[in-house]
């Protein structure tokens, strides 16, 4: 049977506990990174149970091959969660899901890559990809968008104060041929168009995310999963969400919050109609990391984690 790796991801317990596990039922984990989750929801599962592991990243998927391979119980896939619902139709899985598990955002292992170009605390090529086997990446991205647009980027997805700053900071270095072509390099250009920061974040933080957001469409990888959420769940099935940034945060709030409330519906209905009634039910409240966990990893600071589950 799979083993659970050293590393400790965010909330495990708190994951786990949200999942539920019961015998057999159709799992997956969309997001599989580390991999700590999964090798935590295997070892509570038994050998009845059927469990995707899904990453777009070719090497997390690696990993999973290597750690989880050779268990029957396992189905490991490089994909994007956005297609997740095509592969269940697929496999006559939809309906089925008794848990589906989402840990959003840049694993550790992309981070501390420098190779990756996630992080501006490390020099690395403009890369960004989530899965560096194709698609543009930051760097040719930043070579073609137009000011505008970038500026628009910068605000909606880096909820980034001095978007339009920024954005004019580097398209003048762009035009002038000195675009920067490594992490650091960039993230010193934003900090000379930052005329203030915030106390213990570096000037780019908010920056790079929205870039990286860009690059990877995450936030619309996001939406197409949720549209098919209500579909792929089981009665009585889980969703699990793990979100990092308030934008994906939000959308996943607003989405079991809108899918837990009867519909709109004409004045004077007596009966709510089927397609009305609610299909989620929230199940607590929005949850963040305890002070031992944030001790342990500062990384988990800006961790919430979310659950609905499936009405019958």
């Amino acid at each position: 049977m799979s083993q659970i790796p050293e590393h400790r991801p965010v909330m495990l317990e708190e994951a786990i506990a949200g999942l539920n596990p019961v015998s057999g039922g159709v799992w997956v984990d969309g997001t599989y990174g580390r991999g700590g989750h999964a090798a935590a929801l295997l070892a509570a599962l038994d050998e009845t149970a059927c469990v995707w592991l899904l990453d777009r990243d070719p090497e997390a998927i690696a990993r999973a091959r290597a750690q989880h391979g050779a268990d029957p119980r396992c189905h490991i896939r490089q994909a994007s969660f956005a297609s997740l619902g095509d592969g269940l139709r697929d496999a006559g899985l939809a309906g089925q899901v008794t848990g589906l598990f989402l840990d959003l955002g840049v694993s550790s292992p992309q981070l501390d890559t420098a190779e990756r170009g996630f992080s501006f605390q490390r020099p690395g090529p403009l890369d960004m990809r989530m899965d560096n086997t194709g698609g543009e990446t930051a760097a040719e991205w930043l070579a073609r968008v137009d000011e505008r647009t970038l500026t628009r980027v910068l605000r909606d997805y880096g909820e980034e104060r001095f978007a339009r700053r920024i954005a004019r900071t580097i398209a003048t270095a762009r035009d002038a041929g000195q675009l920067p072509a490594s992490t650091t390099d960039l993230a010193q250009l934003i900090a000379t168009a930052v005329p203030r920061s915030e106390p213990g974040r570096h000037p780019a933080t908010r920056s790079f995310q929205a870039i990286r957001l860009q690059v990877n469409g995450e936030l619309e990888a996001l939406d197409a999963l949720l549209a098919d959420v209500c579909d792929l769940l089981g009665p009585r099935g889980r969703l699990v969400v793990i979100s990092f940034h308030s934008l994906e945060d939000r959308a996943v709030k607003r989405f079991i919050n809108r899918h837990s409330q009867v519909g709109a519906l004409p004045a004077g209905a007596g009966v709510v109609p089927p397609e009305k009634q609610p299909r989620l039910r929230r199940v607590g409240r929005a949850q963040r990391p305890g002070e031992t966990e944030l001790k342990i990893n500062p990384r988990a600071r800006s961790a919430t984690l979310r659950v609905a589950e499936r009405l019958p």
